[in-house]
């Protein structure tokens, strides 16, 4: 057969097999996974703000994952610290890099657990996502660690400031002894005392306390107009309120302030009407009026059930997952320090929960709207209903101490 009969025969046989097979697929593409590593309260008295922080993250990753990255699989790895236990902290963190090998490392409820850790992400090279952690000194522990969560000064100095422009002149302090109980009794007595306010004492508590009465009877005696108070959260919280009521502080006439944790949204149906009339500043309610919100609560309503409810710690876990999920996105998978350094200090979303949310890249710490809250009784029940707002809020903190500690 010569050359060319060959080829027609060749080219006939082609187009036979063509027809009755159709155009071959094309090959899948390879799937990759990225190891994201969480450490967060998962048991324990704290568990809730775990929890809380744990859910956002997931709903985050359930509503938008196939979306945002089709072709990349995201195997998160949880570990337990149990609580403020940096010991147990370093060593979960040490076996998630060094074992599991993440990639991403987040959570950070507690400052003494992500200050046991921050050194090892940095050696480890391996960026750092903190959802929590409210001390203002957080992202200077390691150059890898970027806050998506809030500052104790961004709550707290900005009440102060709204408490003495307000007609609050005399103020006792009442917070948990512990860095960000500290940072909370300085930022709102800097905030206070800026407008004018004198703070007639202040009181600190052992963490974890469950028996608040001989401070608060204490400051029943003193009878200033109102006290400034902060604790963790969760059921701390409502142990607190409960015993600020029992003890009739408020039909002494000194009324309750604080920042967002001592009234948190998940735990006032806890509280009942001992929490009503309590003003509180955070970045977060889940009563906000906002569409960005409202598509949220949707969500997280059907997820968790529609009793669930949920918080400030929350918001902290669906934006660190966004930010996440953005440093996966961007690098199609194949993860580098430099580059996800580089999108996580100008990451931003303009849709959050919370409304716009960004990251000082100067910084690395998170910058968003501080809102005055009020529980009122609602259709809904109990809801820290949002009344005044304190727009693109940095950490005042670092803006006051710029070079303190820098990394």
């Amino acid at each position: 057969m010569s050359d060319n009969r060959f080829l027609a025969a060749f080219g006939a046989l082609a187009v036979l097999v063509s027809a009755a097979c159709g155009s071959a697929p094309a090959p899948e593409r390879a799937r990759k996974t990225v190891k994201v590593g969480i450490i967060l309260t998962y048991s324990g008295a704290e568990a809730s703000i775990g929890e809380a922080i744990d859910r956002g993250a997931e709903l985050f990753l359930r509503v938008n994952k196939e979306t945002l990255l089709p072709d990349i699989d995201i195997q998160v790895i949880k570990r337990d610290e149990t609580g403020p236990s940096p010991d147990i902290a370093r060593r979960l963190a040490q076996e998630l890099l060094v074992r599991e090998q993440v990639q991403i490392l987040t959570g950070g409820q507690w400052t003494p657990n992500v200050a046991a850790i921050a050194p090892l992400v940095t050696e480890a090279g391996v960026p750092y996502v903190v959802m929590s952690s409210g001390t203002a000194s957080t992202t200077r522990l390691s150059p890898n660690l970027v806050r998506v969560g809030f500052t104790q000064w961004q709550h707290s100095y900005h009440l102060g400031k709204w408490a003495a422009a307000n007609g609050i002149t005399r103020v006792t302090t009442l917070v948990s002894d512990y860095a960000s109980g500290v940072d909370a009794e300085d930022a709102f007595t800097a905030g206070f005392t800026e407008g004018g306010g004198a703070v007639v004492s202040k009181i600190r508590a052992p963490l974890r306390s469950a028996d608040y009465v001989p401070f608060l009877e204490r400051i029943r005696r003193e009878k200033p107009q109102a006290l400034y108070a902060f604790n963790p959260g969760g059921p701390e919280a409502t142990r607190f309120i409960k015993a600020y009521d029992d003890l009739g502080l408020a039909d002494a006439g000194i009324r309750l302030i604080g920042p967002a944790a001592i009234v948190p949204d998940d735990e006032l149906k806890n509280m009942g009407e001992a929490a009503l009339g309590v003003i509180s500043s955070g970045h977060y309610s889940a009563a906000a009026d906002r569409p960005a919100n409202a598509a949220f609560i949707r969500a997280w309503r059907e997820a968790y059930g529609e009793a669930s409810v949920p918080s400030v710690f929350a918001i902290g876990g669906w934006d660190g997952m966004a930010a996440i999920v953005e440093v996966i996105r961007q690098q199609n998978g194949d993860i580098t320090l430099a580059r996800s350094q580089e999108i996580l200090k100008n990451w931003s979303n303009p849709e959050s929960p919370r409304g716009p949310v960004e990251i000082d890249p100067a910084t690395r710490d998170v910058v968003h709207n501080i809102y005055i809250r009020r529980v009122e009784k609602t259709g809904d029940g109990l809801r820290n209903v949002e009344f005044a707002t304190i727009p693109a809020v940095k950490d005042p903190w670092k803006e006051l101490h710029p070079d303190a500690g820098a990394s």
